[in-house]
This record gives C-alpha cells, sequence and structure tokens, in this order.
C-alpha cells in the first residue's frame, strides 16, 4: 500500500487481492437473485452455499449453523437479542464483563431499560474477566453469558474455554463476539464452548458490511428483522452476494494462512516493541500480557506524551490508534481503560498500534523511527 505506514489493523483491514478477485464477477456478471429458479440465480445461491461452507470450515461448525449478516455490530445484536428475546420464560439476566464492545454494551443498556437485569464483571489490570466471577455471577434466571473472545484496544485473550465450561454446567446459552480474534488465533467453536459467535469480515481482509453470526444447532433465535425466507428465516432479505462471496474466500485464506499470518503478526509486533523500548527516552508500559494477546496488538502508554498528539503529528507518515478506534474523537479514558483501572496520565499516554498480515520489516523499521523521534521530541518539550 503506498502512502502512510498503516498500523491500524484491529481497526480495520485492506481488502485482499484473492477475494477482490473473488468477488468481482458477482458485481460484474453475476447479478442474478439468488431466489430465482433460472440459471443465474442458482449459480448465485450456489456462491452463497459454498461461502457459508467457507466460513464453517474457518471456526469449526457446520455450514447449517451459519447466517450472513450485515457486520460484527448486527451479529451482536442478532445473538444477544434474539437469544434473550427467544427465552424469555428462563429469566431475564445477563452476564457479560465492562471491557465489551459497544455493539455488545449498547445492546445490554437498552435490554436494561426493557427489564432485564445485567452483571457486569469487573477485569484486572490487564482486561481478562476472572472465570471465578462469572460462576459467581450465574444465577437461575440467567438466559446469556456474553464475554468477548479477544479485546480489541489492548488485546487481551478472554479465557472463553474455562468459561464455557462453566456455563455447560449451568445451561446458560454462552455467546461470544470474535470479531477481533478470527483469522488471527484458534477460534473452533467446539474447543471454545459457544453457542453463539459474531465474525466481521472488514477485520479479517474482507470488505465492510459484511458479517456472520454462528448459531449452535437447536439454539433458537428471535428475529430482528422480517421478511421472506433468506438465511432460515433469521436474515431476511436478498443477499448481499458478491460481500457473501469475499467474506467466504477470506475465511478461506484466513484458514489456510492461519499459522503463518499468526508468526507473522507476532514477529511485527516484538520488533516493534523492541525497536520502540530501545529508541524512545521515556517509559512504555504494556497494558497487556503479551502471553495472553492478539498477536498483532500491542496497547502502550509513552510517559509524559499525550497519545492524541502523538498520533496527530505522525499520521502522515504512520496511522495508528489512540486507543479504541471507537472511541477516536473522545478524549474521555475508554471505558475498557477505566475497568483497568488505569490512572488518567497513562490512559492519556496509550496508543493502539496493530500489525497485519501485509506489514513489513522495513514498515516496523520506519514506523519505530518516526514514533521514537516524535515521542522524544515531546518528552523533551514537557521538561522544558
Amino acid at each position: 500500500m503506498s502512502g502512510p505506514i498503516y498500523l491500524d489493523y484491529n481497526a480495520t483491514t485492506p481488502i485482499a487481492p484473492e477475494v477482490v478477485d473473488e468477488m468481482l464477477p458477482y458485481i460484474h456478471a453475476h447479478f442474478g437473485n439468488p431466489s430465482s429458479s433460472y440459471a443465474m440465480g442458482r449459480h448465485n445461491k450456489e456462491a452463497i452455499e459454498k461461502s457459508r461452507i467457507q466460513v464453517a470450515n474457518l471456526i469449526g461448525a457446520l455450514p447449517g449453523e451459519i447466517i450472513f449478516t450485515s457486520g460484527g455490530t448486527e451479529s451482536n445484536n442478532h445473538a444477544i437479542r434474539g437469544a434473550v428475546f427467544a427465552n424469555q420464560q428462563k429469566g431475564k439476566h445477563i452476564i457479560t464483563s465492562q471491557v465489551e464492545h459497544p455493539a455488545v454494551t449498547e445492546v445490554c443498556k437498552y435490554l436494561q431499560k426493557q427489564g432485564y437485569k445485567i452483571t457486569w464483571l469487573p477485569v484486572d489490570s490487564f482486561g481478562k474477566v476472572n472465570p471465578a466471577d462469572v460462576e459467581k455471577a450465574v444465577r437461575p434466571d440467567s438466559v446469556l453469558i456474553t464475554i468477548m473472545h479477544a479485546n480489541n484496544e489492548v488485546g487481551t485473550i478472554q479465557p472463553i474455554k474455562e468459561i464455557g465450561e462453566i456455563v455447560k454446567k449451568h445451561g446458560v446459552l454462552f455467546h461470544t463476539d470474535a470479531a477481533q480474534s478470527v483469522g488471527k488465533i484458534e477460534t473452533g467453536v467446539t474447543g471454545l464452548g459457544v453457542d453463539l459467535l459474531s465474525i466481521a469480515g472488514h477485520k479479517l481482509y474482507a470488505p465492510k458490511g459484511i458479517g456472520a453470526l454462528y448459531i449452535r444447532d437447536g439454539i433458537k433465535l428471535e428475529n430482528l428483522i422480517f421478511g421472506a425466507g433468506q438465511e432460515r428465516g433469521l436474515r431476511p432479505g436478498t443477499e448481499n452476494v458478491p460481500y457473501i462471496v469475499a467474506l467466504g474466500k477470506a475465511c478461506e485464506l484466513a484458514k489456510e494462512n492461519l499459522g503463518t499470518n499468526n508468526r507473522h503478526l507476532f514477529e511485527m509486533r516484538q520488533r516493534l516493541l523492541d525497536g520502540l523500548k530501545e529508541k524512545c527516552r521515556t517509559t512504555i508500559q504494556l497494558n497487556a500480557d503479551l502471553n495472553n494477546c492478539l498477536p498483532n496488538t500491542l496497547s502502550i502508554a509513552f510517559k509524559k506524551v499525550d497519545a492524541h498528539t502523538l498520533a496527530s503529528l505522525v499520521s502522515n507518515k504512520v496511522l495508528f490508534s489512540a486507543g479504541s478506534a471507537c472511541h477516536a474523537d473522545s478524549v474521555e479514558i475508554s471505558p475498557v481503560l477505566k475497568a483497568m483501572q488505569t490512572d488518567r496520565k497513562t490512559a492519556a499516554g496509550t496508543v493502539r498500534i496493530s500489525t497485519g498480515k501485509y506489514t513489513t520489516k522495513e514498515e516496523i523499521d520506519r514506523a519505530v523511527e518516526i514514533i521514537s523521534e516524535t515521542v522524544n521530541k515531546l518528552v523533551l518539550e514537557k521538561i522544558k
């Protein structure tokens, strides 16, 4: 890619060239309605089902357990609202964490206004939920537990497998927002023990505006929208065939290259961290335990540096986030850092730098030079 060095892959990813090649015929030539009975329609229906298999294969699910959505936010909304509305006879208690993405927290706040009781689980200083806290929070009227697989801001991976074992004992539905983890680490639904899992296409080199929701066979969800019978009647409306094809191809590539990509992301992040530690003349604090973190995510705080100022000064050369991209217009401490009990000065100096499969060593080395030079100037100005 030309232009500034892009190190904000957790915010969004570029569309992979192979994904573009796969989807283009469905923009130009194969424009038929998948519900049509003639050949043009049947061809597109077959393309959708192929993509469903590709998505299912990435997470170890059955194709019939996958429905396509407009993205991670819709998937989270459908999983949470659909599950609790379909199981109101069991109760109105939901368990979640204090570090979830707004696509989860805002849904829970909405449900709270509808009479649901929400337990907001605390996290440790690295943003990790304690499975013991989950078990303590379960009540006879608990209907759903929703805990993200990996945090978008600091990269911390939650103990989903351990929580899944607890959930299974109590017979409570379990959802995980896996938007940040799918394609970066293992996300097999059987191993995780989840009933519902959300996927966002633009986090794994597919376009924005496409996602998927895994619904374990036998789980009932109430519809959010109503119409014809597409997507098993759960997500009616004429399918977005080009984007569905794109997501399928992106998932196929992610599965084929998971190990290679994982190692590359880790190596680029480590090279970045080592370089910044060597060249920045200030204290660098890690906001996550890198042994339990997404391989591409580096959330760090530069002492005596304002993160927004730093990001702004280097934005024509290097792109990254001051905190979460979802809070880019706010100077307030993000809810994630607040939940981690990060002090205000540390939070103000926190940046999130995230590498991707296209990140090169040369880009990392150049980014280290640019960031460290600017950090050192800001620190010197602060001292003066």
